[in-house]
């Protein structure tokens, strides 16, 4: 069975982009701490849009979808699961939650890892909920053609236990030793987890609710204003693409990490960046600022199309009514381009054409 030793990360040569992206995490998180200890209120509103964003996201990677509608009414409890897609759903709001809220109290240890799949599937009713495989799973890839080609083999079910255990043994280990920075172990650990495969489903859920965790107790809380697995989920291929050319190899224990770390480093650089940016809307509302000038700075910042829950998404101190208003606006001064109706209302800037 592959040996699961970080020691071999505290020697290596590190690119200067992947030293780079740390510093520059770093300094975002000084910043966040300042942004949090000011606590406006507006930034209770980032916490609902990310988890319903979050949520949203990590499921459609997978295939579990439903409507926006149906997702903001599941939120706000105003309706009941209909359908298994919908039980999945509110199950990851379920760990979401725990997370958030008791991470400090979730050590990183086997049990603690079934007890929140356990959660992520109790809603669905699957009895494997909470238990490690117990048939073989395989990594799958399904060319233009239809034909279905095996990319990776996870490790047996009879040697999962051992190596779930032996994964956190040496993740608690390395980050105690303090020789290797969290934002490279990581990734690493979750490259790792995903390669481990351990359960008959929920893996690649498993693994982004497991991020945010490892984040959270690393001090890197964006991931409860800003959506981190939406930021995944925008650039899926990039995210299977660099799992793939970081598990080549793995069971010999000769694969590069490095592909998965750059990833998730420009991931995570990337909600920091958000959150800086929603953050400085708040302070010019703050400023005196109208809900019709932060509707048309989003606008004249924004490259490509955009809707209008874009706009409340950025702009939490605005409410969606005064949004829609200061949109409406902006199309009669010809500032921005209305497309489509309802739902499928999109915007985009007037000079773009």
């Amino acid at each position: 069975m592959r040996s699961f030793d970080y020691s071999r990360l505290y020697d290596k040569a590190w690119d200067t982009d992947i030293l780079n992206l740390v510093a520059k995490i770093h300094e975002c998180k000084g910043r966040q701490d300042l942004f949090i200890r000011k606590k406006p209120v507006e930034l209770d509103r980032l916490v609902e849009i990310a988890k319903i964003q979050s949520t949203e996201a990590s499921n459609k990677i997978e295939g579990i979808v439903t409507t926006s509608t149906r997702m903001k009414q599941l939120f706000e409890e105003k309706t009941t699961p209909r359908n298994r897609d919908e039980d999945e759903i509110m199950g990851y709001r379920d760990v979401l939650n725990t997370i958030h809220e008791s991470n400090e109290y979730i050590p990183i240890r086997p049990s603690y890892i079934l007890q929140l799949h356990r959660d992520l599937l109790k809603r669905a009713g699957f009895s494997y909920g909470g238990h490690f495989k117990n048939v073989q799973n395989y990594i799958n890839e399904t060319k233009p053609d239809g034909t279905v080609v095996t990319r990776f083999t996870p490790i047996a079910p009879c040697d999962t236990p051992d190596a779930v255990e032996n994964l956190c043994n040496a993740y608690v280990r390395a980050i105690a030793n303090e020789k290797i920075d969290a934002l490279i172990l990581i990734p690493t650990f979750i490259c790792d987890f995903l390669c481990i495969h351990p359960f008959n489903d929920g893996n690649g859920r498993m693994s982004r609710l497991l991020t945010l965790l490892l984040l959270y107790k690393n001090g890197y809380n964006v991931g409860k204003y800003i959506s981190i697995e939406k930021q995944i989920e925008k650039t899926k291929d990039r995210y299977y693409d660099t799992l793939e050319e970081s598990d080549a190899g793995w069971h010999e224990e000769k694969n590069d990490p490095i592909p998965f770390i750059r990833y998730m480093l420009q991931i995570l650089l990337a909600c920091y960046t958000e959150f800086e940016e929603r953050v400085g809307l708040m302070n010019e509302s703050r400023n005196g600022s109208t809900a019709y000038d932060k509707v048309k700075k989003y606008a004249e910042e924004k490259l490509g199309r955009f809707t209008g829950a874009d706009v409340v998404a950025h702009c939490p101190s605005i409410g969606r009514s005064s949004v829609l208003a200061s949109l409406k606006k902006l199309t009669e001064e010809g500032v921005i381009i209305r497309e489509g109706t309802g739902r499928n209302t999109l915007y985009y800037r007037a000079d773009s054409k």
